[in-house]
């Protein structure tokens, strides 16, 4: 099938990921972006820019390709990703494939010699929808180009439709004129330099705040909490008293999906085998009974608190006293930083550093 021919007839959403389909190269084999794709996918303003800046040789040169496979997306992830951060590891990842086993689809950008960008997504059938590989649980996503001019041209040949959540906010200005970001739910982050303990924390904090954290972290320590480190049973705890806790709202968690269990399990045992990141679970009893669990991740120096189980209800102030609890052990394990992930539920921007995020959207096609 020539390239014109191929990416000729509008797409039906249930199809885009098969083999032949309408954006789906055959595996392994690449499509030229230009002229077909260039005249396609980009608007006239994107096309103006391209040719104003005479890159066309990097026009001419772009192959595309689509690869579904997932060791072949391993080793295109290994390629681009910056291991900077736990969302850049590949076993972060691949936890959530093992749980929800979505079709991945991995968008290349290349010449004869040379892979040059790759936009690492998967299809939800559920949604009819494309996301990052690993859903849209993933953080400070980053585009995966040797050079930024591809940024625009990703985006213009991505699936549709997509949602590319949580982009870390660096996208360099001159992309952001040509391409429409939006605004995402900002995460939040505490710098842990020069702090020695959760004291230091506090002290930054007006003396209302200050009091506040520190009566409930009394009230607790005044049950005599036994603090255990490590003990990855407790996973099943934490879910019993995450959902516990949402149906005293009467709140759903995404713990009723069958398929997060299953995410979250292969986060803690793929992190135990990982060179990447590690696991951590904290576990506090008072008396026989669990008060709270919590899940974290440690990733160069950068301290994630990812899911949480409290028992609010009997032991009020449980939260607080995690929260302390977290900060101080974090210093003692020399990170750097805490991560306390997107989204605020009304308590998170009172004590950390919201950082910005930005999102992507494509609703269909313009042909």
């Amino acid at each position: 099938m020539s390239p014109n021919k191929q990416f000729s007839a509008k797409p039906r959403v249930q199809n885009l990921v098969k083999p032949g389909s309408f954006f789906m190269p055959f595996e392994s084999q690449s499509v030229l972006f230009y002229p077909d794709l260039y005249h396609k996918f980009l608007n006239k303003e994107q096309r103006v820019y391209y040719q104003a800046k005479d890159h066309n040789l990097l026009l001419k040169n772009l192959q595309v390709l689509v690869t579904t496979d997932l060791e072949e997306c391993r080793r295109l992830w290994q390629e681009f990703s910056p291991q900077q951060g736990l969302f850049d590891t590949w076993e972060f990842r691949l936890a959530f494939y093992q749980g929800y086993h979505h079709q991945p689809y991995f968008l290349v950008f290349k010449t004869a010699t040379e892979n040059l960008a790759l936009l690492p997504l998967w299809y939800e059938a559920d949604k009819q929808k494309y996301f990052w590989f690993g859903s849209w649980w993933q953080e400070e996503n980053k585009f995966f180009v040797k050079d930024d001019l591809l940024i625009p041209l990703l985006l213009a040949v991505c699936p549709r439709p997509v949602l590319l959540n949580a982009i870390s906010d660096d996208v360099p200005a001159w992309v952001r004129r040509v391409i429409k970001f939006t605004a995402d739910d900002p995460k939040y982050i505490l710098d842990l330099v020069g702090l020695t303990d959760a004291d230091d924390f506090l002290a930054t904090f007006n003396k209302k705040r200050r009091y506040n954290f520190r009566r409930d972290r009394r009230i607790i320590i005044s049950q005599r909490p036994q603090v255990i480190f490590d003990r990855l049973t407790d996973f099943k705890q934490l879910i019993s008293l995450s959902k516990a806790r949402f149906q005293q709202k009467g709140e759903e968690t995404d713990w009723e999906d069958p398929r997060r269990v299953k995410t979250f399990a292969a986060v803690i045992r793929l992190g135990r085998q990982a060179q990447g990141f590690d696991i951590r679970m904290i576990t506090v009893k008072i008396g026989a009974k669990v008060a709270a669990v919590d899940l974290i991740a440690l990733c160069h120096g950068c301290y994630y608190p990812m899911k949480c189980g409290y028992n609010v209800k009997e032991f009020p102030g449980i939260g607080n006293y995690m929260n302390l609890l977290e900060i101080n052990d974090a210093i003692s394990l020399g990170a750097k930083k805490m991560d306390f992930l997107e989204i605020g539920y009304g308590w998170k921007d009172r004590w950390f550093t919201a950082v910005p995020l930005l999102k992507f959207a494509r609703r269909r096609y313009h042909l």
